[in-house]
């Protein structure tokens, strides 16, 4: 009966990520058609002819109804074809293969970053509730919070990078250094893959100042919410019990109260990860850095909509897997959401 439950519940989740999934689509499709732009006359240049465009058009299925394209962006889809850029001439899947390891790089270390920081600060300000570390705790949230993260990138290289010289301000790794062998694409799992740890060094260098702008709102999300359940779990019955019961404070506080605020805290590092993938247009565009995001606004500015279109999906595809991943783990550590409807 428990294993029933629990596949059904993995059903039902999967099969509402399809339907978002399909309903992203659409609105990929709608939004790019409804943008008064024409990407075939852009493609063509300004000095091209009007047979110039039209055959660009014909090329790409731009001539084609409306219905028609959009069943075969809906079949394309489906069979990993999102289209060719206009710009770069490739195949949309292609160029985010080449792109995605980036971003997911700097996602990956922005969110160990913002875990890392944000949980145990988010149980200090907990255990010290209303003291002057909590109160520093929340403003220094709040803050990172309203920050605009372009402008605080740009205030990081600024400072780091002008006035003390201390990081790089912007690519991947110096003009100079090879890339490491390409594994993952991920240049600081690959080098240290291949031991080459001068190209590792310069890699996390390249990395920190996007990654820590990146990260702050996770960060502060992250702080708030688990201070939240950890002073709602530290007033709890079975946890005065366990004080009564002679269990030392820090074992109550990391283990006990910890295990069941961390579960709302699951949610949030969930929909931050969707959040970080979108964020990532701005921060790679402050820090010249050569994923998604930038590959997005080059597009956008060239008015190459379908690898904007690609771009989209995949974020979305992310946040829905990542949301996906939550709502089965809350389904393992609370069983009574494998019963509700």
């Amino acid at each position: 009966m428990r294993r029933d439950l629990m596949l059904l519940y993995v059903a039902r989740r999967v099969a509402l990520t399809g339907l978002m999934l399909f309903g992203l689509v659409c609105i990929t499709f709608a939004v790019s058609n409804i943008a008064p732009s024409d990407p075939a006359a852009l493609a063509a240049g300004p000095d091209a002819t009007r047979d110039m465009v039209e055959t660009i058009r014909r090329e790409y299925g731009l001539d084609r109804p409306l219905p028609e394209q959009f069943l075969r962006y809906v079949a394309g889809v489906a069979g990993g074809d999102l289209g060719r850029s206009i710009v770069t001439t490739r195949p949309v899947m292609q160029d985010l293969a080449r792109f995605f390891p980036a971003t997911l790089e700097l996602v990956l270390l922005s969110m160990t970053l913002g875990v890392a920081l944000g949980v145990p600060f988010g149980m200090v300000s907990a255990v010290l509730k209303n003291r002057a570390p909590d109160h520093l705790t929340r403003f220094v949230a709040v803050s990172l919070v309203a920050l605009p993260a372009f402008w605080f990138g740009i205030l990081l290289q600024l400072f780091f990078s002008v006035w003390l010289e201390w990081l790089p301000t912007s690519g991947r790794l110096e003009v100079s250094t090879p890339p490491p062998p390409a594994i993952t694409g991920m240049y600081l799992f690959d080098s240290l893959a291949a031991g080459e740890w001068d190209t590792f060094r310069q890699a996390f260098a390249h990395a920190l100042l996007p990654a820590l702008v990146l990260s702050f709102p996770c960060l502060a999300s992250i702080l708030r919410v688990n201070r939240a359940e950890m002073i709602e779990v530290l007033s709890a019955d079975y946890v005065t019990a366990a004080r009564a019961h002679g269990v030392s404070r820090l074992r109550v506080v990391c283990v006990h109260a910890l295990r069941n605020a961390m579960l709302p805290t699951l949610a949030i590092i969930g929909l931050r990860w969707g959040w970080m993938l979108g964020s990532t247009v701005l921060v790679e565009t402050v820090f010249d850095w050569p994923g998604i995001g930038l590959y997005a606004v080059s597009s956008a500015i060239a008015g190459d909509f379908k690898p904007v279109m690609g771009v989209t999906l995949l974020i979305g595809l992310n946040f829905m897997i990542a949301n996906l991943v939550v709502d089965l783990l809350y389904g393992v550590l609370d069983p009574r959401l494998r019963a509700a409807p």
